[in-house]
């Protein structure tokens, strides 16, 4: 099915990796212009030549999703290089975990910056634009932990419930002049985050082990795979998918683990 996003013009954030980087490949396969955005600008050019740059496919920009100004200027850039988005994937976010109690203010801040602030402001930059040709699509990136709770991850679930709710409201409050807004929660993913989490234990294998375990499958995900699911997300194939959460976790939060 080449051609899927063909007449898209996305930007991504935290593009220069994972699935922020599975994602620019996915969209590129299926004839997308890109505008990519991290806070790594050499990883970045350095990705951005490896897919290639054809003319006016793919843009770039090293920029601080939380420096609102900084998002501003990037649509604006991202206008001049590939056209007016018609997409926003807000795909950068940190892992901030702690115990409630033993959490600082500077964690507590830098988690809702990054993982709801950064969405916000790269939404707000988008969104007169889309408005103003017809429509368009904003894709957040959440995660399980948006409506679960594990112990000892405060205050990140926190910020990515209230990612949701941002979901939510912006969708209906755009809804009638063309914009869709929904979110993609992925479970584990074969990241580099997630592999250095496991090599964090003394028995990297046995960690690694227990978290196939929780799995339904055996497995968790590629960045691929994630990918894909956000592109079906951003594409004209669901225009009636509005406000709401996709999971692709292959069941783990199905599953009851008993206590």
């Amino acid at each position: 099915m080449a051609g899927r996003l063909e007449d898209k013009r996305i930007v991504i954030t935290g593009a220069a990796q994972g699935i922020g980087l599975a994602m620019a490949e996915a969209f590129l396969a299926e004839g997308a212009a890109l505008f990519l955005i991290d806070r790594d600008g050499d990883l970045l050019a350095q990705e951005a030549a490896r897919l290639g740059t054809e003319a006016r496919r793919i843009g770039i920009m090293a920029a601080d999703i939380t420096d609102a100004e900084a998002m501003e200027l990037a649509v604006a850039t991202a206008d001049k290089e590939i056209g007016q988005p018609n997409a926003l994937v807000n795909n950068a976010g940190v892992n901030v975990f702690s115990e409630p109690l033993k959490m600082s203010d500077a964690d507590w801040q830098r988690c809702f910056d990054i993982n709801l602030k950064g969405a916000w402001n790269c939404s707000r930059a988008v969104l007169p634009g889309m408005i103003g040709q017809g429509g368009g699509v904003i894709l957040n990136i959440a995660s399980t932990h948006a409506f679960t709770i594990i112990p000892h991850t405060f205050p990140y679930p926190v910020a990515k419930h209230a990612l949701l709710g941002m979901t939510k409201a912006l969708g209906l409050e755009y809804a009638g002049q063309g914009v869709r807004v929904n979110a993609l929660a992925p479970g584990y993913v074969r990241t580099q985050k997630v592999i250095d989490y496991w090599n964090s234990f003394p028995d990297p294998i046995a960690a690694e082990a227990e978290t196939m375990k929780l799995h339904p499958g055996g497995r968790i995900a590629t960045p691929a795979e994630i990918a894909m699911a956000a592109l079906f997300l951003v594409s004209d194939e669901c225009p009636f998918i509005n406000a709401t959460c996709l999971t692709a976790d292959g069941g783990l939060t199905v599953l009851h683990h008993p206590g």
